[in-house]
């Protein structure tokens, strides 16, 4: 079986990774605790899927080292494409994994006693993103106006009905389907017809390149919200969930999402934040987490699920209305 090694630059937990996910309603994650992750996505070329199961070598000290995926590409891929397939394939998990950033400078935000004291609660957590921006933009139109769980549950039915289905270390996964096979469903249960049409939208996007992460992640930030903003049923909550979590880009503050807005006035003793006024302010307080801001309010983000295990609407989960 295909294999790639991914060696993190700076601290990286796939445990603390793993425990993430089985807290995180909308992952969905029940699998056994093996500290292996196993994985079922659409890849990043729109037509293929990949299978993959991913560990983390444990030293004879208790320490964390390299991090070992290996993987099937369904269909198969032609011989003379294998050298191509795994380098694309090592990206993509890089990338959902967040192992694609340099993090060996982020201890030292520690200085800052609000981000230590989340580094001690969730030792080496990095964001574990969406499998793609693609499906991260299909997740914020099926999670339009309704619960996260809800939203949860569409999305599951989705992948079983429509997917790819996948057996990977004694597990059965369905995958969501690849943009090729979104566009050609038209019914299903609990979505409108206009969230059927945007889904349609969003599959031609992704096979147009308009929803791929590393152009979405070589544009400054404000332009690449811009054009995301452009798709169909995508708003600016929408666009910054794609980008930070579809995307993975480790350095932008949510200027849209309520939740991590008051987890910061709370996490630093601030008022209620109620007006655009006060989030450009929260935003500049957030300068000081550069260049991980994006980390640093997924971290105050798992900490409010935690407070509060089933939020509704307005999360980094289920968008507002667009």
């Amino acid at each position: 079986m295909p294999a790639v090694t991914l060696t993190p630059a700076g601290p990286f937990s796939l445990a603390s990774g793993i425990r993430f996910l089985e807290g995180f309603s909308t992952a969905n994650y029940h699998q056994p605790a093996d500290r292996i992750l196993r994985l079922a996505f659409p890849a990043d070329d729109g037509t293929s899927v990949v299978a993959a199961t991913v560990r983390q070598e444990v030293r004879a000290d208790g320490g964390t080292g390299a991090v070992r995926a290996e993987f099937t590409v369904h269909p198969g891929t032609p011989h003379p494409a294998k050298a191509a397939t795994e380098q694309a394939v090592g990206a993509q998990l890089a990338r959902i994994l967040s192992l694609d950033v340099d993090a060996t400078g982020f201890p030292g935000l520690a200085a800052d006693p609000v981000v230590a004291e989340l580094m001690a609660d969730h030792p080496s957590l990095r964001p574990v993103c969406f499998h793609s921006p693609y499906e991260a933009a299909a997740w914020a139109i099926i999670g339009n106006r309704i619960r996260m769980t809800q939203a949860a549950a569409i999305k599951a039915h989705i992948a079983q009905q429509h997917g790819h289905r996948v057996h990977i270390a004694g597990q059965t996964l369905h995958a969501f389907p690849t943009p090729t096979a979104l566009r050609t469903i038209t019914h299903v249960p609990g979505l409108t017809h206009i969230k059927i049409q945007r889904l349609h939208a969003l599959a031609e996007a992704a096979l147009d390149g308009r929803l791929d992460a590393t152009h979405l992640r070589a544009l400054p930030a404000d332009h690449a919200l811009a054009e995301l903003r452009t798709l169909p049923g995508i708003g600016p909550f929408s666009a910054e969930l794609i980008l930070i979590r579809g995307a993975g880009h480790p350095d932008v503050f949510p200027r849209h999402e309520p939740r991590v807005h008051k987890a910061v006035a709370t996490a630093y003793g601030l008022g209620t934040p109620t007006a655009d006024d006060d989030v450009t302010q929260l935003a500049k307080l957030a300068d000081r987490w550069k260049p991980y801001r994006s980390w640093v309010a997924f971290l105050l983000r798992v900490r409010a699920a935690e407070d509060t295990p089933q939020p509704g609407p307005g999360c980094h989960g289920s968008p507002p209305p667009s």
